[in-house]
């Protein structure tokens, strides 16, 4: 039996970067953070074999003097808190006070800093944690830390490293992650003696169109909305780009990036509606409060937060980036402040009105009227001369024809806008539904002559039992006999839909879920059913006043750029796209 003593301090040590140092990484982030923390308006990185050989970070900030440079590496020494009551309102990145000295214990690290007002710069160096003498060194303003040979004397945690590839995949997401979070700083990343990344100050839409590629940013919606001392700003990423697994997905609390489970699901829940299931979306998310309303001190690497207001935060996000998203295209404002579908064209001439198209197809104002209601006739648009003035050319454009039976084509000013009309009419008719039953207005057509059906003796019961959730909803079923029903009335929004069809969906939801729950917590997987039912169907031919009549519902329509599963409703190809498809230029 052993008996209790005290540690060495290198063992300590050693043992805290265990959890703080688990990779070059994140060393990395640890000293990102103090550049940050120290007002860098410039940060470079300089890599060596993925981090693993050396590691070098410099910066412009506030620097640390000669006095305090040899504190700055022992444990627990920090100038971000000095209280219990700092702890609970910090913002500094950092406030562990442990980086430095669990990454001296487990490397070779220099440490050189000049602060402003100095003659001149100061150096420091540790290996494995013993400490050198003082050094004057030359240097300009700010700090420089490097680290080499990561783990040299803790060889187990080095066979852990993986290949240089990957230790570089790893800091280059650290390095991302910092980037993106201060997009008012300059950030620089050499690998190897190469030049990966040189970002100079610029806005958050200028950043992440650069760290995250001209597709997201093209494809981004901005939001900005705030409750009390909650803000939630950023960047959101259409449906339309989202990626197979969680790649670009950032969210910083307060400056800091994160990854907690309340967060996420909230965002989950945003996109629920307009995300098919097996893919995720992308963001670039900053949610601001009160340091006060939010522990920081939950994970030694302090990705982890908790939140002491939970369902406010939760609320807030849900609520703000479903707004985001739900903008209609007409009204969207992408990361460049213009709608993300139209992005610049090369010139040419504008247009606003079209004239007939010999498509073969005759005028169907019945099959119109179905459709779209008492929205006005476009015929008029198409007949009249052409105004002295050219109004903008709607986001969608105007069509020119229908490919087999299933695609509308339109142009609009980028170049040629495909629709899938059947996923468009119904997340239109969806949304549509979901706007009447919230406002308790879903008015209800009466068949002129009833229409009966066999039905099951659990199909009757649910009839009887929910007569009221279904008047609710706009049907009026009646019980003929114990296996017999009749539907007396649909929606008037679903009133060319096979009655006898929609009825048993819509019963079999009720008996599944109960009354209550489906038109409470399933309402939306109801609707959605519902309005499957109600869209045009493929094969389906409609005139170009219908196609334009439906492109003009889309603009106006929430969530428009996905159907009720999650797929896209429709999709652009530039111009410039169909050039190079057919080499014009070359």
């Amino acid at each position: 039996m052993h008996s209790i003593h005290l540690l060495p301090d290198l063992l300590i040590n050693q043992i805290a970067a265990g959890e703080v140092v688990e990779r070059p990484a994140s060393a990395l982030k640890e000293l990102l953070e103090n550049s940050l923390d120290a007002g860098s308006g410039d940060i470079s990185v300089a890599l060596q074999q993925g981090g693993m050989k050396s590691l070098r970070v410099a910066d412009s900030g506030s620097g640390i003097t000669r006095d305090e440079l040899q504190l700055a590496l022992s444990r627990h020494a920090t100038s971000k808190i000095a209280t219990l009551d700092d702890l609970e309102r910090v913002r500094s990145l950092g406030f562990r006070g442990e980086a430095l000295a669990s990454i001296a214990a487990v490397s070779r690290l220099a440490l050189t800093s000049r602060r402003q007002g100095e003659r001149h710069a100061w150096r420091m160096e540790a290996a494995g944690g013993e400490l050198s003498g003082l050094q004057p060194a030359a240097l300009d303003a700010g700090t420089v830390v490097e680290m080499q040979d990561i783990y040299f004397n803790t060889p187990v945690r080095r066979k852990f490293l993986k290949t240089e590839a990957t230790e570089y995949a790893h800091c280059e997401e650290a390095f991302r992650r910092m980037a993106l979070s201060r997009a008012d700083v300059g950030f620089g990343l050499q690998h190897n003696g190469r030049r990966i990344w040189q970002l100079a100050p610029a806005s958050l839409a200028q950043r992440a169109e650069a760290l995250l590629g001209e597709d997201f940013a093209a494809a981004a919606v901005q939001l900005d909305e705030g409750a009390g001392a909650l803000r939630l700003f950023g960047l959101a990423g259409l449906p339309g780009f989202s990626r197979g697994s969680r790649d670009a997905q950032y969210v910083y609390v307060n400056g800091r990036f994160v990854r907690d489970k309340l967060i996420a699901h909230a965002i989950r829940e945003a996109y629920k509606d307009i995300l098919h299931h097996d893919r995720h979306p992308a963001f670039v998310l900053f949610i601001e409060l009160d340091p006060q309303g939010v522990d920081v001190n939950v994970h030694p690497t302090k990705i982890e937060v908790r939140f002491r207001e939970s369902r406010a935060v939760h609320q807030m996000i849900y609520h703000a980036l479903n707004k985001a998203l739900a903008a209609p295209i007409s009204q969207r404002q992408g990361a460049a402040g213009r709608p993300p579908e139209m992005m610049p064209a090369s010139p040419q001439p504008a247009y606003s009105t079209q004239t007939r198209m010999p498509l073969g197809v005759s005028e169907r104002t019945n099959l119109y009227q179905t459709l779209f209601g008492q929205i006005a006739r476009p015929e008029a648009a198409f007949n009249a001369p052409a105004p002295e003035v050219e109004p903008e050319v709607p986001p969608l454009g105007y069509a020119m024809a229908q490919l087999h039976g299933v695609y509308i084509l339109a142009q609009n000013a980028r170049g040629l806008v495909i629709v899938d009309m059947h996923a468009a009419h119904e997340r239109v008719t969806y949304e549509r539904l979901k706007t009447a039953l919230e406002h308790r207005a879903v008015s209800a057509q009466a068949l002129l002559i009833p229409v009966s059906f066999h039905a099951t003796q659990l199909e009757v019961a649910a009839a009887g039992e929910s007569r009221d959730a279904l008047l609710e909803l706009g049907f009026e079923l009646a019980v003929l006999s114990p296996t017999t029903l009749a539907v007396r009335a649909l929606p008037a929004l679903l009133q060319d839909s096979d009655p006898v069809l929609l009825a048993r969906d819509v019963l079999g939801e009720i008996r599944e879920y109960g009354a209550s729950r489906a038109v409470t917590e399933r309402r939306n997987q109801l609707l959605a059913t519902m309005a499957c039912h109600a869209s045009v169907r493929a094969n389906r031919k409609l005139s170009v006043p219908e196609m334009n009549a439906l492109l003009r519902e889309m603009e106006a329509t929430e969530r428009a750029d996905q159907c009720n599963h999650g797929r896209p409703t429709w999709r652009e190809i530039s111009l410039q796209e169909l050039d190079q498809l057919f080499m014009r230029g070359k």
